[in-house]
């Protein structure tokens, strides 16, 4: 322990700390208690920080004496002449020749942040008034931090050691407040193996995370560039430590090394984090990488009475292929000379291994995948599959992949069953390619019993007669018993259809040509079946008659939904004729309010045209509504709304609010209060509907857009070659609750700008999320044709929406 006089305080630490300033109370035994114990606390860490400087120094003396082939006593002594002439620390300097010894990721890092700490040592005595900047950069730089992390974690025993460390030597002064070293699994389960800053029950709580899970850190097991999020409260997903820093940013990224992820580096902020600067953002990525070494030699901890997990490698990954039933291939990671995963080493080919291009397994084994397979780099994602599976330990299945693309040879139709897992440091690949006759044979088969269809064919010389189980089932006959002749076929058929079978046998076996019937068939258990059947004559070299190819299929349910459908028509036609009323009425009351084509606003240096698209389907009209009325103080009232359902009484509902907002208009209020006061009119006028909208009033003279949004897109502003969405404003949908406020924003607009209010009928997709629609309407709106009218045209003929709803779309110019 340092003494008052080392500690290099006035009055020392000591005497200070145990008593208190003149004129204040002296401080209680509790607190003379803390005092001492942060006291020491510091004394500790500076304790620790001076030992990892030596330690880095130490490292550096031992690099100088290897490169000039000198003793640890005159290393020292250059070290201290070479950092004096450089004008930095012997800890700077030390930092460098370690970079330039290591040349890892941690260089990259540490080179930009000692550049740094060179223009702050030039600075102006103005720009660094203690005179101390080099000293404190030095001491704290993110260079140094980076070399102590990683001696701290090589010192580290075991992870969580490795976890403490880097929180204190590397994170912290980032602004973090812990940290978690994730450990990946080969089932793709995550195991806590370390962490720092969190409650130990948090911790235990989540010692272990199964397989398929989704969490923060699993988000960064499976993405490349990791998880940067803003705030954990935005994602909802789960993660340790949500509790303590629910709005705190959050960052996951993979620890892996020659592209295989052994884990996952998980940091926690307390606040929202903002978007970091590439230095920080390569800080944190060499330290994930520095976890990377420590997990890579990391070994599950077994419980009690459990037997030692048995890892195969490669060559007892080998001798499993040899034992399975399906062709496999064992699969080895292949590096380049950066360490980097380059691709991958058929290590071992099993004896039912069957090669898409049919060649032999020994031309297969030893060679490269990419090599063996050249087009897998390609379209195909068999080897981006084998990649994943090798980084993250999941598993990957998949049935009935098309493998046309691995190799030129392979026939169009060529599929196979794909199983990857990863066992210890290889891959077992198994692909089991179907056999094409057998699967159109099976195909066949499932389709006659799909069908009911029974095929026959009958030998006219011989009498041979050969029937498919089908057909047998059909007659309702055992399938021992002999086939029916065909010109016995009357007498197991009703009476009424003779002259049908008659007619049908001529034109086959007289006339030769191919022929078709429909009977009712009696079988022997009483059960009467409609019956189609189809037959085609076959002749000889000399054209006669030889064989008679045909197939009979079961089409009782077919007549007897005929049969039911005949009887219904009449209700059907008279329920038709309702519905058709009631959409009739409903579309006269659309086109009442909103005529398909009205006639323009004539406002100066204003072009205002707006279009309304209805549904395809007349059964689907909905309350999408629009305006665009010129007000008694010149301004202009822009609108788009959309009432939630379809039919008669959301066009109502549509009528209601649309009258509503022009009769409230005229008082002259704001965009905010005129959704405030319709919001009261769609919840106590209108039977409680909801409803999206948003509101513009456009002021012709100033050139301006005071707008508001009830749960509606934003309006969308054209300006040159650039289109984007107004900042969004705060505003929910209207019914939903009794009163609400809402937030407006303004807009100043240029001449030539073009501005779009639409319904979400445009841009929605079933198959896509809103943003992507929303991205795609703002590549289609540029470049703006001649006219607005062209323009509005052109966003209706080339919208992608697919869920057949109305279209409300209204568009300004400014002259």
């Amino acid at each position: 322990m340092s003494t008052p006089e080392q500690s290099g305080e006035p009055g020392g630490v000591v005497r200070r700390e145990a008593s208190a300033p003149v004129g204040m109370t002296p401080l209680s035994p509790v607190g003379r208690l803390a005092a001492t114990v942060d006291r020491l606390s510091r004394e500790v860490r500076a304790a620790q920080a001076e030992a990892e400087g030596r330690a880095l120094i130490e490292l550096a003396k031992g690099i100088l004496v290897a490169r000039l082939g000198c003793g640890p006593a005159e290393a020292a002594r250059q070290l201290a002449e070479l950092a004096e002439q450089s004008q930095v620390t012997p800890l700077e300097f030390a930092v460098d020749v370690i970079n330039q010894a290591a040349r890892d990721r941690v260089s990259e890092v540490t080179d930009a942040f000692l550049a740094a700490t060179a223009a702050v040592r030039t600075a102006a005595p103005g720009e660094d008034p203690d005179g101390d900047g080099a000293r404190e950069v030095a001491a704290g730089s993110p260079a140094v931090r980076l070399r102590a992390a990683e001696s701290g974690a090589l010192a580290a025993d075991d992870t969580q050691a490795v976890a403490d460390a880097l929180l204190e030597q590397a994170l912290r002064p980032l602004g973090a407040v812990a940290v978690a070293v994730w450990a990946a699994g080969y089932d793709g389960s995550l195991t806590l193996v370390g962490s720092a800053g969190f409650p130990p029950a948090e911790a235990d709580r989540w010692r272990y995370v199964p397989p398929d899970v989704a969490t923060v850190a699993r988000r960064g097991l499976t993405e490349r560039a990791g998880q940067w999020i803003t705030s954990l409260a935005e994602t909802g997903l789960p993660s340790v430590g949500r509790h303590q820093y629910p709005d705190g940013g959050r960052v996951a990224l993979p620890a892996g090394t020659g592209g295989r992820v052994h884990g996952v580096l998980e940091i926690a902020w307390p606040v929202p984090l903002a978007p970091q600067p590439p230095q920080v953002v390569r800080q944190v990525e060499a330290l994930a990488e520095l976890c990377a070494h420590t997990l890579e030699s990391y070994t599950p901890p077994r419980d009690a009475g459990q037997e030692p997990r048995v890892v195969p490698d490669a060559v007892e990954l080998m001798e499993l292929a040899d034992g399975l039933h399906d062709p496999a291939l064992v699969l080895v990671p292949h590096l380049d000379a950066a360490g980097h995963l380059a691709d991958f080493r058929i290590q071992h080919v099993n004896k039912r291994f069957m090669d898409p291009a049919g060649r032999p397994r020994a031309v297969v084994g030893g060679a490269l995948l990419l090599e063996a397979y050249p087009m897998a780099a390609g379209d195909s994602e068999l080897f981006r599959n084998v990649e994943r599976v090798y980084a993250t330990g999941e598993p990957f299945r998949a049935r009935h992949m098309n493998l046309t693309a691995l190799v030129d040879q392979v026939p169009l139709s060529a599929v196979a069953d794909i199983s990857i897992s990863r066992h210890g440091n290889a891959v077992l690949l198994i692909w089991r390619i179907e056999d094409e006759a057998a699967r159109l044979a099976s195909l066949l088969q499932h389709a006659q019993r799909l069908g009911r269809i029974g095929g026959f064919e009958e030998n006219l010389l011989t009498g041979e007669i050969t029937w498919n189980e089908q057909l047998f089932d059909l007659y309702g006959r055992p399938h021992t018993s002999p086939p029916v002749p065909l010109e016995e076929l009357a007498a197991h058929a009703h009476p009424d259809d003779a002259v049908a079978i008659g007619r049908f046998l001529r034109t086959l076996l007289h006339h030769r040509r191919p022929a078709s019937a429909a009977f009712r068939l009696r079988r022997p258990d009483g059960v009467t079946r409609h019956v189609r059947v189809v037959a085609e004559p076959v002749l000889d070299t000399d054209d006669r008659l030889l064989l008679v190819r045909g197939a009979c299929q079961d089409i009782s349910a077919q007549h007897w939904t005929e049969v039911a459908l005949a009887a219904t028509r009449d209700q059907l036609a008279h329920t038709e004729q309702q519905a058709a009323e009631r959409a009739r009425l409903t579309l006269q009351l659309q086109h009442a309010i909103m005529p398909p084509a009205q006639t323009p606003l004539r406002v100066p240096d204003l072009q205002v045209a707006v279009r309304y698209r209805p549904a395809e389907t007349e059964q689907l009209v909905g309350g999408d509504w629009y305006d665009a009325v010129m007000l008694p103080g010149g301004r202009v009232l822009l609108c788009v709304g959309d009432v939630a359902g379809h039919g008669i009484e959301a066009a109502t509902s549509m009528v209601v609010l649309r009258n509503a907002l022009r009769g409230l208009a005229v008082t002259g209020a704001g965009p905010g209060q005129l959704l405030s006061w319709l919001n009261i009119v769609a919840h106590h006028l209108t039977g409680g509907v909801t409803a999206t909208a948003v509101c513009g009033l456009y002021d012709p003279a100033r050139r301006t857009l005071r707008w508001a949004r009830a749960g509606h897109l934003p309006p969308v502003l054209v300006r040159g070659p650039g289109a984007e969405p107004l900042p969004l404003v705060r505003g929910m949908l209207l019914g939903a609750v009794a009163e609400a406020g809402y937030e407006e924003a303004e807009a100043q607009l240029a001449a030539g700008d073009t501005l779009l209010m639409y319904t979400d009928g445009l841009i929605e997709r079933r198959d896509r999320p809103v943003e992507e629609a929303l991205a795609q309407l703002l590549s289609t709106v540029r470049p703006t044709p001649n006219t607005l009218d062209q323009h509005l045209d052109r966003l209706l003929t080339y919208s992608r929406s697919d869920t057949d709803d109305d279209t409300c779309l209204v568009g300004i110019r400014v002259g």
